[in-house]
């Protein structure tokens, strides 16, 4: 029996670790290969969890290789849009095509409002919004070529649908990637490409090691009352990687076939608290 994805091919970003592992080794079951990259390095100093490493994005190609499928793995910085274009030339060169993108890498820093910098907020404005496009730009003209239209995910947050308290640059930029899904997937359409974003809220992943639940404690204390905004109805706080890699294979398969710029939440309901 073959795989929801089979012959097709998924570009992916932050894929060393987390939820974009979890989408690459979740789509290479489903009979993907897969394009992946990370920056595998150091993040901005603002970034107060561990940077992925290039073991773990070995690991990811380690993972990704056991299901029988092909990756092309580098590293390689979402804000550099020359590069993560060579990087899907490259992948297409030797993949055959391009039918998925899953615009994955982006970075969260917890600060109360008046903590933030302009430097700050340069930094995540460029990963998350910036770097997203570049993403989406670097590929979509690929699936084109490809003739079979395709899909293209966006990973926002519950930060895009609400709001995360502490994080005015966090909430701006993931507010801006749901609006980036809506107006390419309206230019788009006519290729039949569908885009759309998907809104986790909290994820058990590294983002939350290192110096991230201090950080996170620091900026609650400066307005407690806000440290519940997004409760959520189930009874676990949060999702496992590969249960937002069960929405993100959704979107990316011919099940999602009339699904185009609509925000998908995997919160948990907190959005709606």
């Amino acid at each position: 029996m073959s795989g929801r994805l089979e012959g097709r091919v998924a570009f992916i970003t932050g894929a060393a670790r987390g939820q974009g592992r979890a989408h690459a080794v979740r789509m290479a079951r489903e009979g993907a290969d897969i394009i992946a990259v990370d920056i595998a390095g150091k993040l901005p100093s603002c970034v107060p969890y561990d940077s992925a490493t290039p073991d773990d994005l070995a690991e990811t190609v380690r993972l990704v290789e056991a299901t029988g499928r092909r990756i092309l793995a580098s590293a390689n910085d979402v804000r550099d849009f020359d590069g993560l274009r060579r990087v899907v030339d490259d992948g297409v060169g030797a993949l055959g095509r391009l039918d998925i993108i899953v615009a994955n890498a982006g970075i969260s820093v917890p600060q109360a409002w008046n903590d933030i910098t302009p430097e700050t907020f340069a930094d995540v404005m460029e990963i998350n919004v910036t770097g997203t496009w570049n993403t989406v730009m670097a590929g979509a003209d690929r699936i084109i070529e490809g003739g079979r239209g395709g899909s293209i995910i966006l990973i926002s947050s519950a930060a895009g649908m609400k709001l995360q308290p502490f994080m005015v640059h966090y909430t701006t930029s993931k507010h801006a990637v749901a609006g980036m899904a809506r107006a390419f997937a309206a230019e788009l359409g006519k290729h039949s490409i569908r885009v759309n974003s998907v809104h986790p809220g909290p994820v058990n992943t590294p983002m939350g090691s290192g110096d991230m639940v201090a950080a996170v404690g620091r900026a609650m204390e400066t307005n407690p009352q806000l440290a519940h905004m997004l409760t959520p109805f189930l009874p676990k706080w949060a999702a496992e990687p590969e249960e937002v890699a069960d929405a993100v294979c959704w979107l990316a398969s011919d099940e999602s076939r009339n699904i185009t710029a609509a925000q998908i939440p995997v919160d948990q309901g907190s959005t709606q608290y």
